[in-house]
């Protein structure tokens, strides 16, 4: 095809434009504002609370996610289906791709802007007599301007980082889901294992409440005793009851997390004992600077803020823009492809702003101010992110030494009221020691019960304290390949 462009061609492709474009690229090589360097952070060397604790790895072994450690299949499908339905995610999905769809727009303003135009119409003149036609243009115009102060690479810089930042969010809001939605299940887990507690303690209960009844049929046990044990065993029966309060109200929240109506939703009682909290490893502070996705974002909006400094300097510079057009004007088609109806024309245009008010000073004391802002936001969540660890690792601790004692405390209060229930038999003892140890052993079975829930909640807050596995060095593919 015969070129189009002779002339523009021509230009270009001369010794003299090709020396200015290789100055024009030196001078790009410049970029306004500073170059972004992580802001740093006194970590302590250990964790207070860290005692024993292993430390963590940055990834999952074998790649398995977070909540395999617990080995519980309903969990596992649970978490599928929230990956897969959750609406907070759905959102942060969306707000990630917006992030993205901004940050390409950011490229566009390397490249020239190239547009087409076609006109035509019915025209009439009288200046040499009446004449008629069909005037028809058709034009081709295009207009750069160079990246001479990095404006447009800082302004990319500034919206990979926001991308970055927004796929950390994303794989915060996919973490937290997940924890919420393993804390809620625990916690419900915990609830069946009492429940099933009070339905075996009725059991035994009713088991009491007919011996005294036989004891008092043949005489050798008062009326009282048989009041006694009936009622012990109707108050068992009741706060069994109870316990679906808590539960059902569980059961929606997890069904909401999974994205469901909880009149959709229904979670069968758990039919074996409560699993105990696995060891969950701890992590250095350097590995929670790079696991946790919320310090992730910090970080990455601290390098936007950065990046944004130089697209507000590079204004205090001239604008540089480079402009072609080329086209055909005719009073009618058949001669539109002429000699004579070829225009063209190229230009150059440079402008600065001398005077404006003080915009560009403040518009910079802005930039620099949101810079600052974000730097302290980093250091506090990093801040926030050791307490919650601390924390966490606190609570763990504290729940072993408390459950050793307690377990101990389980095993006295059931011989005592084994023992109880012997001597009453043998008629040595009241029904009311019976019915005394009874309801000891039963609130520390309750209160035994209580304490592995709580440690397996508060396992998950470390497993979240710590990133869940995140890693920060690739934050896109992290925030899109969470879903098992």
């Amino acid at each position: 095809m015969e070129n189009e462009f002779p002339l523009i061609s021509s230009m270009l492709l001369s010794p003299k434009n090709i020396c200015a474009a290789l100055a024009l690229a030196l001078l790009a090589g410049c970029a306004a504002g500073p170059d972004y360097q992580r802001t740093p952070v006194a970590a302590p060397a250990a964790f207070k609370e860290a005692g024993n604790w292993k430390s963590a790895q940055p990834q999952q072994v074998d790649g398995q996610p977070w909540w395999a450690l617990y080995g519980d299949a309903t969990l596992d499908a649970l978490m599928r289906q929230a990956n897969q339905a959750n609406q907070s995610l759905a959102l942060a999905q969306a707000q990630y791709r917006q992030a993205r769809a901004i940050a390409d727009s950011a490229r566009s303003g390397f490249f020239p802007s190239v547009g087409v135009s076609a006109s035509g119409g019915r025209a009439r003149t009288n200046s040499t007599g009446v004449k008629e036609g069909d005037p028809v243009t058709l034009g081709l115009s295009a207009s750069w301007e160079p990246d001479l102060w990095g404006s447009v690479r800082r302004a990319v810089e500034a919206g990979d980082a926001a991308n970055q930042a927004s796929a950390a969010d994303l794989a915060a809001a996919r973490l937290s889901v997940q924890a919420t939605l393993a804390q809620d299940y625990f916690q419900l887990r915990a609830t069946d294992a009492q429940a099933a507690l009070y339905a075996s303690t009725v059991q035994a209960y009713g088991k009491a409440a007919a011996l005294t009844q036989h004891q008092y049929e043949a005489g050798v046990a008062l009326r009282s005793d048989v009041a006694l044990a009936q009622t012990q065993m109707e108050s068992a029966d009741a706060q069994r009851i109870d316990l679906q309060v808590q539960r059902s109200a569980l059961e929606h929240a997890i069904a909401v997390l999974i994205g469901k109506a909880p009149a959709d939703f229904s979670l069968a009682p758990l039919d074996s004992p409560l699993a105990r909290a696995p060891v969950v490893p701890g992590a250095l502070p350097s590995e929670l600077l790079e696991r946790r996705p919320d310090i992730a974002a910090a970080e990455r909006r601290t390098a936007q803020a950065n990046a944004n400094i130089g697209v507000a300097r590079a204004a205090y510079y001239p604008h540089l823009i480079l402009s072609a057009s080329d086209g055909r004007i005719s009073s009618g088609i058949s001669n539109l492809f002429s000699a004579p109806a070829r225009v063209w024309a190229v230009g150059a245009a440079l402008s600065e702003t001398l005077f404006d008010g003080g915009l560009r000073a403040a518009r910079d004391a802005q930039a620099v101010a949101a810079y600052d802002a974000t730097v302290a936001q980093y250091r506090q969540t990093v801040l926030a992110g050791f307490q919650e660890v601390e924390d966490d690792l606190s609570t763990l601790r504290v729940l072993g030494e408390e459950s050793v004692v307690q377990e101990r405390a389980v095993q006295a209060a059931q011989l005592s009221e084994r023992l109880a229930l012997s001597q009453y038999r043998a008629g040595t003892a009241s029904y009311l020691a019976v019915v005394t140890t009874q309801a000891l052993s039963l609130a520390n079975q309750r209160a035994a019960v209580q304490l592995q829930g709580r440690q397996l909640v508060a396992s998950v807050a470390l497993v979240k304290a710590t990133g869940g596995g995140w890693n920060a060095a690739r934050p896109e593919a992290a925030a899109l390949a969470r879903t098992p």
